[in-house]
This record gives structure tokens, sequence and C-alpha cells, in this order.
């Protein structure tokens, strides 16, 4: 079964509208302006998304979803800022609970309307659930059981105070299968909204990328990120972990805000193959001076001076090759890089230059992002790899053949 990408692209801005119904409802509801900061779907395993959300404790509302699509959706922000939360609300700090579970139903159901209309048939929710969490506890029951779910996530952004919600949908997979696969025919024809969230290029067939193929990719990233870890350990002499990998569907304008305004340095690589793409390598300032100086045998002269430069760019050559080496391997394909280009600037300036150039083909992609810490020194870095979706998909589609 293959899975459309330009439908995959619809499904995505239906999410991110739905997204922006539900900011407009709390921020009326609250008397605070949110914006929706990103939006987009993973494709990830049950060990991969506990993974993801170890370590947070949340607070919001479940709801189950029947009809035109079958699955559950997620309304949850930080357990720190409940407080914050009930304070904005009439009365909500007499009301607790049922202020939350209120809160829920209002902005999941300003979300689901979205794709209630696009579907053309009605979504029935379940009442809220309220519920405290931890980890990936706050996901619906049987999410962590599936080789590889499809997970739609928005974050919404209070502005005026420190108060984020986040919104996930799970789609039971068999019925939202069926729904990408069946709107492949909706995403070629011209003047709907599935075809306009397709690439830039004005070609009406969008690729096709097997189902099971976008679970195997994601385990592929994560063996990445892995290969990468070892390669730090060995060129630095410091234990190195992976904190998460996944494999995200989203609109490329949005990386560049994804990975902010502060300060990063690190390594830029084209890559040269199948598929290419570009792969960056980023460390918050404070952590490339950490990482550059623990690699030197002498402290450098200046935090990122030439010294430093040198250290990275050949760090990020060997994180590199851990990377790409086995995505080849199993994809059967080669995967060249180019020379390391070291950038120090703030981090969405870094990214921007690559997103651009793959705009030119494309509006949306599969990124890989990777978090990973050297213990010791509390560096830690992310790691954006951005391919070419149909190099992508051709090479997918390829794993996937007898």
């Amino acid at each position: 079964m293959r899975v459309d990408v330009r439908a995959l692209g619809a499904c995505n801005r239906l999410s991110e509208r739905g997204a922006k119904q539900a900011a407009d409802a709390l921020s009326e509801l609250t008397g605070t302006d949110l914006a929706v900061e990103v939006t987009g779907a993973s494709v990830a395993s049950g060990e991969d998304l506990a993974e993801a959300f170890a370590g947070r404790e949340s607070i919001g509302v479940s709801v189950g979803l029947r009809g035109g699509l079958e699955g559950e959706a997620v309304l949850a922000f930080d357990a720190d800022n409940v407080d914050a939360l009930l304070s904005l609300l009439p009365g909500g700090q007499s009301m607790g609970h049922s202020a939350v579970s209120e809160v829920g139903n209002i902005a999941l159901g300003g979300f689901l309307d979205g794709w209630a209309n696009y579907l053309g048939t009605a979504i029935d929710m379940t009442p809220p659930r309220y519920f405290e969490a931890d980890g990936a506890a706050v996901l619906p029951d049987g999410a962590l059981a599936g080789d590889g779910v499809f997970l739609f996530e928005s974050r919404l952004d209070a502005t005026t105070t420190d108060l984020d919600f986040s919104i996930y949908m799970l789609p039971d997979s068999g019925q939202f299968r069926d729904l990408i696969v069946g709107k492949t025919a909706a995403a070629a024809a011209p003047g709907t909204e599935a075809a306009a969230a397709g690439g830039s290029d004005g070609d009406v067939g969008g690729p096709a990328v097997p189902y099971e193929s976008l679970s195997t990719f994601a385990s592929l990233a994560k063996r990445g990120s892995a290969n990468a870890a070892d390669n730090i350990a060995m060129m630095t002499g410091l234990e190195t972990t992976v904190d998460v990998s996944r494999l995200r569907f989203v609109p490329l304008a949005d990386v560049p805000a994804e990975v902010g305004v502060e300060p990063h340095a690190g390594t830029v690589f084209e890559l040269q193959g199948k598929p290419s793409g570009y792969l960056a390598i980023l460390f918050e300032e404070s952590s490339a001076a950490t990482i550059a100086e623990a690699m030197l045998p002498m402290e450098p002269d200046e935090p990122l001076g030439d010294m430093a430069e040198n250290a990275l760019c050949e760090l990020g050559n060997v994180m590199t090759s851990g990377f790409i080496d086995g995505w080849a391997n199993v994809l059967g394909t080669s995967i060249a890089h180019s020379p390391p280009e070291f950038v120090h600037d703030i981090g969405s300036a870094t990214i921007s230059p690559l997103v651009a150039k793959l705009s030119q083909r494309q509006d949306y992609g599969f990124v890989i992002d990777a978090a990973i810490r050297t213990e010791g020194v509390e560096a830690r870095c992310d790691v954006y790899a951005l391919p070419d979706e149909r190099e992508l998909a051709d090479a997918l589609a390829q794993l996937s053949e007898p």
C-alpha cells in the first residue's frame, strides 16, 4: 500500500489549520494570544515515542474519535503550568479538573472541525477524559504497541505568558491508510486542496511511498543516530547517547522556526546520491564550545575560533558518515557527502538556505531529527536531515520490492 506524499501533505495542512482554529478558540477563552509554532506528522515506533516523551509531566484531556475519522486526540500542557492556565479561566481556580476538561473540549473540537469539513463527514468526540500523565502515558492506550504509527503533532505557543499547549492526534492506522491512499486521485486533481499541498513544480502526480517503508526508514534514522553517537564516543572518549530520533513529515517553511533564534554552531553537508539533500549538525553556541574544547589537546585561544572550527568540522565528518553509511547499506544505494561547511549564526539562519534550495522542488519534506548528548560535558546537538522527497520515495519504493 502506497502513501501519496501530496495526500499526506494535504492531511498535514489540515492539522495546521485545525491547530490554528484551536489556537483561536483558546485565545478567546483565556484572553491570551496563542500562535501555532509547528505542526507535522511523525512516523515512529512505540519505543521511539516512549523515548520522545520521557521526562515530561503533562496535564490535559484526551478524546476518542468516531465516525469519519477514528482514533484518539489529546490536548496536553506542562504540569508545572496548571496554575497559570487556571488563573486565565473564569472561575478556573475553583473548577480545577472540570475547567481543564472544558478547555480541552473546546480546543479539540476546533481542531477536528477542519478535518470533518474536508472529509465531508461528521467526526464525533467522546466526552473529554482528564489526565495527569508521566512520559508517554499522555498518549492513548495502544499507541506504543505498534511497529510504526502516524502521530500528528501541533505545538501552540502563548506569546504573552509561559503557557504552551500540544495537540496530538493518532488516527486509526487501518482507516488512516485508506484515507491517505484513497486521496491520491484527489491529490492529483488541479484546484483541490490536496493538490495545493503538493510540490511547487507543477507536476500533478506526487511521489508515492510504501507505508511499511516509512516505519522502516524511521528505524534507519534511529540506527544512524546511534552510529553517529558511537563515532563521537570513539573520537572524543566521552560517553555519548541518542535521546530520540524520529522521522517527521513537515512543511519545509516551518523548519527554521523549529531551530529557533538562539546562536548555533556546527556543520552543514550536501548529500549526493540517492537520496540527495542536506544534513545539518547544530550545537547551541555554548555546547559547541564545550565539545570542541573536550576534543582539543589544549585550551583554544577563542571559544569558537579556528581550532574549535576545525574540531567541529572533523566531528561533523565522522557523525555524517555514521548517518549515511547505514542508510546506503539498507537502501542499496550510494550516498556521498560534501566537505563540511562550518556555520556559526542564529539557528534559523543556518537552516533557511537549505530549505530555500529544497523548496524549489517541494513544499514538504521528511525531516530526520536527533538529539545526541555527551555525558560529563553536557553538550547536545540536533541533527536535521533534509532528503529530496522524490528520491527518498523512489529509494523506499525499491526497498519494499521483493
